[in-house]
């Protein structure tokens, strides 16, 4: 069942660079707020758990839902971007998520935040992909290396800035001023896109394939949940544990089966240029490489995300403040040097970069695999910022390269795959070290992971790391493709570079 088409829209005119410069820095702007926010909650959850006096499991849902939210609205992203203008598709994202944050500030019981983090969620998943597709039409390819090292800052240090915000903001009020904090800045964001934003996409009439949303629900949403709830299942002890291990077991054999059936529907429709995620995207090999690496490194990201804290907490006995601070470095690190590395990536591509990042991870992880009860904790901030470091010359480059390879009218299905795959990597990364940590060294007494535990999930972590080292090796450089110099015509958009 899909809808009937629609003629095309005509061409849209020529964007200037102030244009460019305007709608770039507001897409930037809101990728910063929406990714801070989406770390907020985290630190948050003993304070819900007190006030509305719910389980810890039932205040986690604060982020399952959101993060459920995000794997299944990301995928229709692709057939959004393609469909509606540019300003269009901005308001309505930023409208949502401004939405969501005056609900949550305003709920006065706890199923009424859950639907607030639902409706964050829908302007979120929106955010990243329409991020990515503009700066593949805006910037001419001698440029897109620099730019998306901007974008990697904003998506390392906004998950490193969110939990020590909040932990600041719950420290001198109460958990409704982390919505209050955001309204300020997501309301200037939304009212500059909606006054200043012009159309940069390259759209098309196409059909929205209802049985492939309908696929695509309990595909990418079970596979998140499953892997969500195993993750869980390693962290818990007892009854619970076993619990949500049997839950996210069937719930991932229900996203597997819905996801293949899904991917099938997609080869057949996009015969006809009306699939819901094109695969024809993974056809282009250096695009597909990247997904790969990119998986892998997502999946060690955020396994340390939540693996460090535990440790630092739990196994050196510091205090949820310094396991923060442990984390920060390496985050500002990356984010600080993500364009650097655009920049290097624009004159030399690719290869300089990916291959050390790839040895420096995979190194810095086989020394985290040696982690005791007794390593200094400076020493695992020094391992953090090798963590920060290996992934900044992995993501832009990767990022840049791999979308470069595709065809401009698949740009908007590539930059979905990627913000799904990144959700997707980072709940089974989450899911695989818990397990594993859990399932080698249980811990004994309150701790929930013990030293042994880490040393076993690092060594998964450095062997996932040290695999993909051949994967890096073929990666060649996409200098993508432009128009005539001080222009680049891309599809139906043209993009003057100067004033």
């Amino acid at each position: 069942m899909t809808t009937t088409n629609s003629p095309a829209p005509p061409a849209s005119a020529p964007v200037t660079a102030a244009q460019r410069r305007i709608v770039l820095g507001v897409l930037i702007g809101s990728a910063f707020v929406v990714i801070l926010n989406e770390t907020l909650m985290g630190v948050a959850i003993p304070r819900f758990i007190q006030v509305f006096g719910i389980t810890a499991t039932t205040a986690q849902w604060l982020t399952t839902a959101f993060m459920l939210t995000l794997a299944v609205v990301i995928p229709i992203t692709g057939w959004l971007l393609q469909r509606f203008s540019t300003r269009a598709l901005f308001v309505t994202a930023m409208s949502l998520f401004t939405s969501g944050t005056l609900l949550g500030a305003l709920a006065p019981f706890f199923e009424l935040l859950i639907v607030a983090r639902v409706i964050q969620a829908s302007g979120t998943a929106i955010v990243m992909p329409m991020l990515f597709t503009t700066v593949f039409a805006l910037v001419a390819p001698g440029r897109r290396g620099q730019v998306i090292g901007t974008v990697s800052t904003v998506i390392a240090v906004a998950p490193a800035v969110g939990p020590s915000l909040s932990g600041f903001i719950l420290s001198i009020a109460d958990w409704h001023w982390l919505f209050i904090t955001m309204l300020p800045l997501t309301t200037t964001a939304l009212v500059v896109g909606a006054l200043r934003m012009v159309d940069v996409s390259q759209r098309r009439g196409s059909r929205l394939d209802l049985v492939s949303i309908m696929l695509s629900v309990p595909g990418f949403g079970g596979l998140v949940f499953g892997l969500a709830q195993l993750g869980e299942g390693g962290h818990a002890d007892g009854g619970s544990g076993s619990e949500s291990v049997v839950v996210g077991t069937i719930s991932l054999g229900v996203g597997v089966v819905a996801l293949t059936v899904f991917v099938l529907r997609q080869l057949r429709l996009q015969r006809t240029d009306d699939a819901l995620l094109d695969m024809r995207t993974f056809a282009e090999r250096q695009f597909a490489l990247s997904i790969g690496i990119i998986t892998v490194a997502s999946m060690s990201l955020f396994g340390a995300i939540i693996i460090i804290p535990l440790y630092v907490q739990e196994v050196l006995g510091a205090s949820p403040l310094v396991s923060g601070l442990v984390i920060l470095p390496g985050a500002l690190l990356q984010g600080l040097m993500a364009p650097l590395i655009g920049r290097r990536y624009d004159k030399v591509g690719p290869r300089s970069l990916v291959i050390p990042g790839i040895v420096l991870m995979a190194s810095t992880l086989w020394g985290m695999s040696m982690f005791t009860s007794a390593t200094p904790i400076w020493l695992v901030a020094v391992a953090n910022i090798g963590i920060g470091l290996g992934l900044a010359l992995l993501f832009t480059p990767l990022l840049t390269n791999g979308l470069a390879a595709l065809r401009p009218q698949l740009n908007p299905y590539g930059s979905a795959i990627v913000g799904t795959v990144q959700q997707v990597a980072g709940a089974a990364g989450i899911a695989l070290f818990l397990s594993v940590a859990a399932f080698v060294a249980p811990a004994t007494g309150e701790a929930s992971i013990s030293a042994d535990g880490v040393r076993a999930a690092f060594t998964v972590a450095a062997a996932l790391a040290t695999a993909v080292i051949p994967l890096v090796l073929l990666v060649r450089w996409q200098r993508g493709t432009g128009g005539p110099e001080g222009t680049t015509e891309t599809g139906s958009t043209r993009v003057v570079e100067s004033a």
